[in-house]
C-alpha cells in the first residue's frame, strides 16, 4: 500500500504467539470441519429463496431521484479526485484524492458490501453517468442506442484485468525506485483514463452490461455483496439467507481470476517488503546487471513475483480441486473448478482486513479531519475546522488490532470451509463421498489460513 499505509501498528509483546495462533486455527479448522461432517447433512444455501422487506421505505430509497442525487454526489466525487490530484499537494499523506481512492472507497465498499448488499451499484459515477447519457439521447433521437453483443466468453475477465491494474499501479508503479510514494497527479490522469475507457465500454456494450461484466469496481464490490443478507432485486429490496448469494456467482467465466486475483494482490502486497523482500531484490540485482535501470528494474521484478503469487495462489485451490476429483470422477475438474469458486470469496475478504484493518483504522481518522477541511494539503483552507486535526495511533492498542487480524482470518477461512461442505453434500448424495472429497478442501483451507498468518508475522516485526 502507499507508504503512509505500512507498519501502522507493532505487533509487540503479545500474549499469545503468531506461531501458536495457527497451530490453534488449524485445530479449529479441522474440529469444525468433523463438526460440519456431523450436524450438517442438508444443503442450507443452495436455495437463494428471497422476500420483499420494508416496500414503503424503500420507495423512498430507492427512488430514482435518490439515486440521481447519489449519482450526483459521486459524480462530484470522481471528479475532485481529479481537481485534488492535479491542484493538491503531492504528499499522499496530506491529499484528499490518494485516501478517498486507495482507502475510504477501495477498503471501505467491500466490508460494508459483505454485511449490507452492493451498495456501489447506486453510487457508480460511471453507471449513473452512462445511463444519464443514454437517457438524453434517447429523449432527443426518440430511439435506443444501439450496441454490440458482449461476448460471453469474457465474462468477468476485463474486471480481473483491471483489478491487477488498479493494484499494480498503487504498489508497484507507485513504489518502484526513488519514488516515495504513487503521486497524486498520477491517480487523476489514471482516473481521467480509466473513466475515458469505461465509458466507451459501456458506449459499445451497454452501460449495465458493462457495469456487471467489465466495470471493475463495480464487478469486485459486487463479488463481496453476495455474502450480505440484503440484495435488490428487479428494484425492490429484500432478505435471503446470508450467504446464499455466492452459490451462483461463479456461473459466469473469469470469476475464478477475479476472485484469485482479489487474494493475490492483497497476499503480494503483505509479502513485497516481508516475506519476498530479498527473493525481489535479487531480481534486482539481476536486472539491473542486464543494463536496466533502477526504476525499470524494481518495477520488473515486483511485477515478476506478482504474477508468481497469483499463479500460486491459484495452483493452491486448482490443488486441491484435483485432489477432491481424486476421490470421486463423478465430475470433471472444470466442473468442480467452477462450482467451487464461491468458497474463495469469505478467504479475500479475511485477507483485505486482516491485512489492511490498521490502515483504514487510522487513515479514516485522516479522512474525516484534516482531509476533509483542507483537501488540496495546501493549508489554505479549513472548511470544518479540523484542518489541524492529527491521527490518535492509540486509539486502538497493537494487541487489540493483532485479535481482530487474526480473528478475520479465521472466520474467512470457517465460512469458506462451511459453503464448501454445503456444496459437497448438495453434489454427492452420500455423505461420507462428501466427507472425503472435502479433505482437500480442508487441507487448501489450512494452506490459506498458514499463509496469511505467516504474512501478519513479517509485517508485524
Amino acid at each position: 500500500m502507499i507508504p503512509f499505509a505500512h507498519a501502522l501498528a507493532s505487533r509487540g509483546d503479545l500474549p499469545i504467539p503468531g506461531w501458536l495462533f495457527g497451530w490453534a486455527a488449524s485445530i479449529v479448522l479441522v474440529v469444525s470441519f468433523f463438526a460440519l461432517a456431523t450436524a450438517w447433512r442438508k444443503p442450507k444455501f443452495e436455495n437463494r429463496e428471497w422476500r420483499e422487506i420494508l416496500p414503503r421505505a424503500w420507495r423512498v430509497i430507492g427512488s430514482r431521484a435518490v439515486e440521481i442525487l447519489l449519482g450526483l454526489i459521486s459524480l462530484g466525487l470522481l471528479g475532485f479526485v481529479v481537481y485534488a490530484g492535479f491542484e493538491g499537494t503531492e504528499a499522499a499523506d496530506r491529499n484528499f484524492a490518494l485516501t478517498f481512492v486507495y482507502v475510504t472507497v477501495w477498503l471501505g465498499f467491500p466490508v460494508l458490501s459483505a454485511f449490507l448488499g452492493d451498495l456501489f451499484r447506486p453510487v457508480n459515477p460511471w453507471r449513473q453517468s452512462g445511463r444519464a447519457v443514454g437517457f438524453a439521447i434517447g429523449k432527443l433521437t426518440g430511439k435506443t442506442l444501439p450496441h454490440f453483443r458482449y461476448p460471453e466468453e469474457l465474462g468477468r475477465w476485463p474486471a480481473a484485468a483491471g483489478l491487477v491494474a488498479f493494484v499494480w499501479l498503487e504498489i508497484i508503479y507507485g513504489t518502484a525506485g526513488t519514488s516515495v510514494s504513487l503521486s497524486p497527479e498520477v491517480v487523476a490522469n489514471a482516473t481521467i483514463l480509466y473513466s475515458a475507457y469505461t465509458w466507451l465500454m459501456m458506449a459499445l456494450f451497454g452501460v449495465e452490461k458493462w457495469s456487471q461484466r467489465g466495470e471493475m469496481f463495480s464487478v469486485y464490490f459486487h463479488m463481496f455483496s453476495t455474502l450480505a443478507a440484503f440484495e435488490v432485486r428487479e428494484g425492490k429490496l429484500g432478505r435471503r439467507k446470508a450467504l446464499s448469494g455466492t452459490t451462483s456467482w461463479a456461473n459466469t467465466p473469469g470469476s475464478l481470476a477475479l476472485v484469485v486475483t482479489a487474494i493475490g494482490v492483497t497476499t503480494f502486497d503483505g509479502a513485497q517488503e516481508g516475506a519476498l523482500a530479498n527473493a525481489i531484490n535479487w531480481q534486482v540485482d539481476r536486472l539491473a546487471d542486464l543494463g536496466a535501470g533502477v526504476t525499470t528494474a524494481v518495477r520488473g521484478a515486483d511485477t515478476l513475483f506478482l504474477a508468481l503469487v497469483l499463479l500460486g495462489v491459484a495452483a493452491i485451490y486448482l490443488t486441491g480441486i484435483w485432489g477432491m476429483r481424486t476421490v470421486d470422477l463423478k465430475f470433471e475438474f472444470s466442473d468442480l473448478r467452477q462450482k467451487f469458486t464461491h468458497t474463495l470469496i469469505p478467504i479475500a475478504l479475511a485477507y483485505l482486513v486482516a491485512h489492511y484493518f490498521s490502515l483504514f483504522f487510522f487513515q479514516e481518522q485522516a479522512q474525516f479531519t484534516f482531509l476533509l477541511s483542507d483537501p488540496l494539503g495546501t493549508g489554505s483552507t479549513n472548511l470544518f475546522g479540523t484542518a489541524n486535526y492529527g491521527i490518535d495511533y492509540n486509539a486502538i492498542g497493537p494487541e487489540a488490532i493483532w485479535y481482530i487480524q487474526l480473528g478475520s482470518l479465521l472466520a474467512g477461512h470457517l465460512v469458506a470451509l462451511t459453503l464448501a461442505h454445503d456444496r459437497a453434500i448438495s453434489l454427492w448424495s452420500d455423505i461420507r463421498v462428501a466427507t472425503r472429497s472435502q479433505y482437500w478442501m480442508l487441507a487448501m483451507m489450512v494452506c490459506f489460513t498458514s499463509l496469511g498468518l505467516f504474512l501478519l508475522s513479517f509485517a508485524n516485526e
